[in-house]
């Protein structure tokens, strides 16, 4: 099987299996989606979601959080771990928002990454789930599953991956195929326990045939 016709299967059968592809954290705005993405590095999404209303109950507002004291946002977000840094990438991206973009987020790649706080996969995430434009977000659930799959081989760093997989899928099942496999990577494929035996992959899977 080819790359291409792999990754149509996988998409095909995902699909069956997760009907409803969505980001697993909760936002209502595009400027909280950055937000929230930024504090769920080495943190979970449901401690994020934990915190992220608390932090908008006090800054309900883009420019609120521009003018917000750093020290009162890394009170706020300090469960996430990484505080300092992830108050000081949120306080800049937000200024930056607020006395360039107007409150407006941007929806370009180009003018995404020039936010403090945002790489590639940040910013693929908002403009897949904020503007539907194609989108391949490489975290860590798409990278280990497109390894065991066969998708890419042996390929780890998240920018190298994406760029194997807009090779081999098509661009306006991307937003949603890595939506499905965060969803496939925490009820079936997990991190080292795999329930290889419930997978709906595993015919087509490269690890799931060695099992």
């Amino acid at each position: 099987m080819t790359g291409k016709k792999l990754a149509l299967e996988v998409i095909s059968r995902l699909k069956k299996e997760y009907p409803e592809a969505h980001c697993t954290l909760d936002y209502d705005k595009a400027w909280q989606l950055l937000v929230s993405v930024r504090l769920a590095a080495q943190c979970t999404d449901a401690r994020v979601d934990i915190v992220t209303p608390q932090l908008y109950a006090k800054f309900p507002s883009i420019e609120a959080l521009a003018e917000a004291p750093v020290e009162e946002i890394e009170e706020i977000v300090r469960p996430c771990g990484l505080g300092p840094s992830k108050a000081r990438d949120i306080s800049k991206c937000m200024k930056m928002l607020h006395y360039e973009y107007h409150d407006e987020v941007p929806d370009t790649m180009e003018e995404l990454l020039k936010l403090p706080g945002v790489g590639r996969k940040s910013a693929n995430l908002v403009l897949g789930d904020v503007f539907g434009k194609p989108a391949i977000v490489t975290d860590t659930h798409c990278i280990r599953l497109c390894n065991l799959i066969g998708l890419v081989d042996g390929i780890k760093e998240p920018a190298k991956v994406e760029k194997a997989l807009w090779k081999i899928i098509p661009p306006e099942e991307g937003n949603d195929l890595c939506h499905r496999f965060v969803l496939h990577g925490r009820a079936v494929c997990i991190a080292r326990r795999p329930k290889c035996g419930e997978c709906c992959l595993k015919d087509i899977c490269k690890y799931g045939k060695t099992v």
